[in-house]
């Protein structure tokens, strides 16, 4: 078979519009046996119904696999414990989704005996970046199509113009003027008005979080525990880690946690306006920066918080499969040997509040952060400590006086001495 032809080839299939017309076009064009494979990641009521709209139109198979607790476990969690958001703002919930899809796809290709895997991604967006990394880092040998690179649909009523001349039933996606994306971790929102950046968002856009002004008039409480920095129970009661992040999520949409209205810088380098609900990730990642906070000495504290902003980049670039990534993990696994402990939160109207966080491991120590009488911290060492600790600084103004407006002035010139 030449590099050209392909046999069978595997599609990430979400049951959306795009990826619904791929599959009668990869037939049409490579004259290819398609199967479609379909990642349940926390996607809820949308898998409803997929596997006969797959095969509806034109699949020869379809494969679900449920990696809701893989997500959370291998994931979601290294991530959480990294600390990396994205830009201030992004919990990475897409981002994070892409490099289990497509490895698990491939997977699922080399069972099958495929030669070939397809995705729905367009070509100014990031995730064609991010699935086209985990091929190549996974399994090199599997050529890659990507129909938004080689079709001439160019629109969304071009595709669906496309679907209803091929018979693919399409009704349930024709109604969303937004591009979503859900699973596990958030519901991203893009398109439609967004595109106008002073757009406001309307109110029925949002599916999964409260409005502030219609959540609960009544504070909530709860309480996060932790062992060596990984999530294990709310209020006491122990989960797996995708039950846990269902639990937080349904707690933190009740009172409107989560929403998050941001324009990022996408890879390609284009900005894109997105909106986000982030309630169960939100609510984690308050917490387990809390319980940091008194477990880690300052300069792991300071190093690592630096290491989370390139580690988010990482991840919204698709690079989760480098030796980068997993060094940077390697060292993340190392801080969290002592985060052991629990957060206590309240949740009111879009606000999480911090009410305590405790530590067997903690490194703060009363006697030595209290205000009033101690015999362990002798406040007349701070005297040294600033001579020295500010004697650049002293040095520097000693060459000259400064000047008026307080800046310090040029250092004066100094001839060395002369010798005979």
């Amino acid at each position: 078979m030449s590099e050209t032809e392909v046999g069978k080839v595997v599609l990430a299939y979400s049951g959306g519009l795009d990826t619904s017309v791929i599959v009668p076009w990869l037939r049409e064009t490579y004259g290819c046996e398609v199967i479609c494979f379909c990642a349940d990641i926390g996607q809820g009521e949308e898998l409803a119904g997929l596997e006969a709209k797959a095969l509806a139109s034109g699949a020869s198979k379809v494969v679900v696999k449920d990696l809701r607790e893989t997500f959370a476990k291998d994931y979601l969690w290294p991530m959480l414990q990294s600390g990396a958001i994205y830009e201030g703002k992004y919990l990475l919930g897409t981002a994070i989704a892409r490099p289990l899809i497509a490895r698990t796809q491939v997977e699922v290709a080399e069972a099958e005996g495929a030669d070939a895997l397809a995705h729905g991604c367009t070509g100014k967006g990031n995730d064609q970046v991010r699935f086209e990394l985990t091929y190549m880092a996974t399994n090199p040998r599997l050529k890659v199509i990507a129909p938004w690179r080689e079709w001439s649909i160019r629109s969304r009523e071009d595709a669906l113009e496309y679907a209803h001349q091929h018979n693919v039933p399409v009704t349930a996606t024709e109604r969303s003027i937004y591009s979503r994306d859900r699973n596990l971790w958030h519901l991203s929102h893009e398109g439609g008005p967004l595109e106008d950046p002073s757009h406001r968002p309307l109110k029925e856009m949002f599916q999964w979080t409260a409005e502030a002004e219609d959540a609960p008039d009544e504070a909530q409480e709860l309480r996060i525990d932790f062992e060596a920095g990984l999530p294990v129970a709310v209020n006491d009661v122990r989960m797996s880690p995708a039950k846990l992040i269902a639990e937080l999520n349904e707690l933190g949409a009740k009172h409107g946690i989560g929403r998050v209205d941001m324009v990022e810088n996408r890879l390609v380098g284009v900005k894109s306006r997105g909106v986000y609900e982030t309630p169960g990730g939100t609510l984690l990642s308050v917490a387990h920066r809390e319980l940091e906070s008194i477990c880690l000495d300052r300069d792991t504290h300071h190093e690592k918080s630096l290491m989370a902003g390139r580690y988010a980049e990482l991840v919204y670039f698709g690079k989760w499969f480098t030796p980068l990534r997993q060094a940077m993990q390697a060292f993340v696994a190392s801080t969290q040997e002592t985060m052991t402990g629990w957060v206590r939160l309240k949740l009111y109207k879009g606000n999480v509040t911090v009410l305590g966080r405790f530590s067997p491991h903690s490194l703060y120590r009363e006697d030595l952060a209290t205000f009033g009488q101690d015999d362990v911290y002798n406040q007349a060492d701070a005297r040294g400590f600033i001579s020295l600790f500010g004697l650049q600084m002293k040095v520097r103004a000693m060459m000259g006086a400064g000047d008026a407006a307080g800046e310090p002035a040029p250092a004066k010139s100094v001839q060395p001495p002369v010798r005979d």
